[in-house]
């Protein structure tokens, strides 16, 4: 049962019946989504029998304008997500900031839950929880962005019967979320901006089928508890327990928290969770690791460079005095200020010296 219901969403929209059509619609976006979006948006019919879901990657102190430039891009209402809320064809829900938004049944859950790809909102919760939720009647969209979040909740939306849409990177102004996506997941359209939202209106008439949808794989419940904080899933005896299920450990560790990764397999693809939850794909993961290698190498210069000031001081010292102790220092000062002189180089970008 969901608790903290909120307000209601402005009564131009009309509550989503129980229908077998593809009437969900989830769309995920990073670098240049703000004018994706816009795009699709103005294009779309003010009569969209569906229910739109949109995650773009958004600092977490920002106000979110999102709601109102979307709003007036179309003719469709655009809302802030708000917990609790029963979701409703023809709106559009934005992620609000610091907060994922997921699907629970008909409503929306929005969570302060661990950091999935190094973003909070993240696209791979929303698109995981509407795989679980509601299989067939899910379209996912993965618009211009760089990496690859997205990729991994795709790959959740088409194993469980759902749709799978990338913008062609050709035409993305950051290739690299629709490339990796067309990498991860069996992609069903893969076309250029101004045929997305045609295709999304054409789906959203299209019948899901009236066979049985495939079971969502069952490691998407388990992450989605992690995604909520669930209580008890952060256990580390119980967590690892769950999560030998369906992921084996790694020998990485979690840059977030230290923790030990796992390795979970999706088809060919690896990605990575820690049992507190956090999350990586694996261009996540070497980002998460360069911005880690970054801080150890600014940490190494300045105790190079502390090292050094201490050994002239000394030196100092000794000046007239001790001549062969103040060569010494001195000549360990030179030492740690070329070893200082490499870590600048490999910080400023260029090549170190040989």
């Amino acid at each position: 049962m969901l608790s903290g219901v909120g307000p209601e969403p402005r009564p131009a929209c009309r509550v989503a019946p129980c229908m077998a059509n593809r009437d969900v619609i989830v769309i995920g976006a990073s670098t240049g989504g703000v004018e994706a979006l816009r795009t699709i948006f103005a294009a779309l019919p003010g009569d969209l029998p569906a229910s739109l879901f949109v995650v773009l990657h958004i600092a977490a102190a920002s106000h979110s304008y999102l709601p109102d430039i979307l709003g007036r891009a179309g003719p469709l209402p655009a809302v802030s997500g708000k917990d609790g809320i029963r979701f409703r064809r023809g709106c559009a829900y934005i992620a609000p900031p610091d907060r994922h938004m997921l699907i629970d049944g008909e409503r929306l859950r929005i969570v302060r839950g661990p950091k999935e790809n190094r973003h909070r909102p993240a696209i791979d919760p929303l698109f995981r929880s509407a795989a679980a939720a509601l299989g067939r009647r899910v379209v996912a969209v993965v618009l211009t962005g760089n990496l690859d979040d997205g990729a991994a909740g795709l790959w959740a939306v088409k194993s469980s019967g759902g749709l799978a849409v990338v913008q062609d990177p050709a035409d993305a102004l950051a290739p690299g979320m629709p490339q990796a996506a067309l990498g991860y997941a069996d992609v069903d359209r893969c076309v250029p901006l101004r045929e997305i939202a045609p295709l999304i209106a054409g789906l959203a008439h299209e019948p899901a089928g009236v066979e049985a949808p495939p079971a969502a794989p069952p490691h998407l419940e388990a992450e989605l508890a992690l995604t909520t904080l669930k209580p008890g899933t952060v256990d580390m005896t119980r967590s690892s327990r769950e999560m030998a299920k369906y992921a084996r450990p790694s020998a990485f560790s979690c840059p977030a928290c230290r923790g030990t990764l796992w390795e979970i397999a999706e088809g060919d693809a690896r990605r990575y969770r820690c049992h507190v939850g956090h999350a990586y794909s694996g261009e996540s993961l070497l980002a998460a690791q360069s911005d880690e290698v970054e801080g150890a190498l600014y940490a190494a210069l300045r105790a190079l460079e502390d090292r050094s000031a201490v050994s002239q001081r000394i030196a100092e010292r000794y000046s007239g005095r001790l001549p062969e102790l103040q060569a010494d220092r001195l000549a360990e000062a030179k030492t740690l200020n070329e070893h200082a002189e490499v870590i600048r180089t490999l910080l400023a970008g260029g090549k170190a010296p040989a």
